[in-house]
């Protein structure tokens, strides 16, 4: 589906995924979010900048702790008289090699609710100049192992509160391997699931793909069903944004690919507590008629 046949959604309870002028990527103030939130009836949103651990990532030392949390706190006690609720969060970038330091990072700050993603670094087989030699003659499971590996990693370190865009690479094959080729394979997005499941940690519908090259979300409808299927009970949707047209985009889409794969709520861990946020009953509806009642 085009990326036109989205725009930013309205009268959702959450959108767990946000960049802010603290991530090397995004130049939008907290604020700026917050209005939109209260604008839209969007009554939770989680500010998740870039922490990066490889000194060559961009977000390797580019806010402290200190500054993105006192951002966060602050802006929270501002908007809390307007209904809104802000939880200071982060999006942490997931290497095997790195681990350990993500572990220590997580032992020595405190945040509301943690993402744990696997990113495209400057070596990456990934790179825009590199995917298409990279790919040419690899099945399709060789194609992602670099990836699904470190991914696969995240998700049985059971360091997180979710796994963001499981299958973010999509984007950088998308020129030489349809999404679609994927979305057939799910054997192996199969241990990645499973280790989710065992780990408790949240699968994230990330609706950032809608509006790239993959037009689907981060993972596919039929990924998220197989995680249903497989025993997850933990799920988050965010818009990712980086912009502020951004914010909400497409994320509707988000909630009802979560209700047709038998979701009524979105359920994740929040630092140490347990959380369930419901699916508007809109889409519980929609998705009941699709099935038959």
């Amino acid at each position: 589906m085009a990326a036109s046949a989205f725009g930013q959604a309205s009268d959702l309870p959450l959108d767990s995924h946000l960049h802010t002028d603290l991530s090397p990527d995004s130049d939008v103030p907290i604020d700026v979010y917050a209005d939109q939130a209260v604008e839209r009836g969007i009554t939770e949103i989680a500010i998740t900048d870039h922490v990066d651990f490889d000194p060559r990532y961009p977000a390797y030392d580019y806010a402290s702790y200190a500054d993105r949390e006192r951002v966060a706190r602050d802006a929270a006690e501002r908007w809390a008289s307007q209904g809104l609720a802000i939880r200071f969060g982060c999006e942490l970038t997931y290497e095997r090699r790195y681990e350990d330091a993500v572990r220590d990072h997580l032992r020595r700050h405190r945040y509301d609710f943690t993402i744990g993603s696997v990113h495209i670094g400057p070596l990456s087989p990934y790179g825009t100049d590199r995917v298409g030699s990279f790919v040419s003659g690899r099945p399709l499971a060789e194609v992602l192992a670099p990836y699904f590996d470190d991914v696969e990693g995240a998700a049985r370190s059971g360091l997180f509160d979710t796994l963001g865009h499981l299958d973010f690479v999509k984007r950088y094959l998308a020129a030489h391997v349809p999404p679609s080729e994927l979305a057939a394979a799910p054997e192996l997005y199969e241990p990645i699931l499973r280790a989710l499941v065992e780990t408790g940690t949240a699968l994230e519908v990330n609706v950032s793909g809608l509006r790239q090259a993959p037009l689907e979300t981060y993972p596919a409808e039929s990924i998220v069903a197989l995680y249903r299927d497989l025993g997850g009970t933990r799920l988050t949707t965010g818009s990712d944004a980086h912009r502020p047209d951004w914010f909400a985009f497409g994320l509707d889409e988000g909630y009802r690919i979560a209700a047709s794969a038998g979701f009524r709520v979105l359920a994740f861990r929040r630092g140490r507590d347990p959380v369930t946020v419901g699916i508007p009953e809109r889409f519980v509806e929609r998705a009941s008629a699709g099935r038959g009642g």
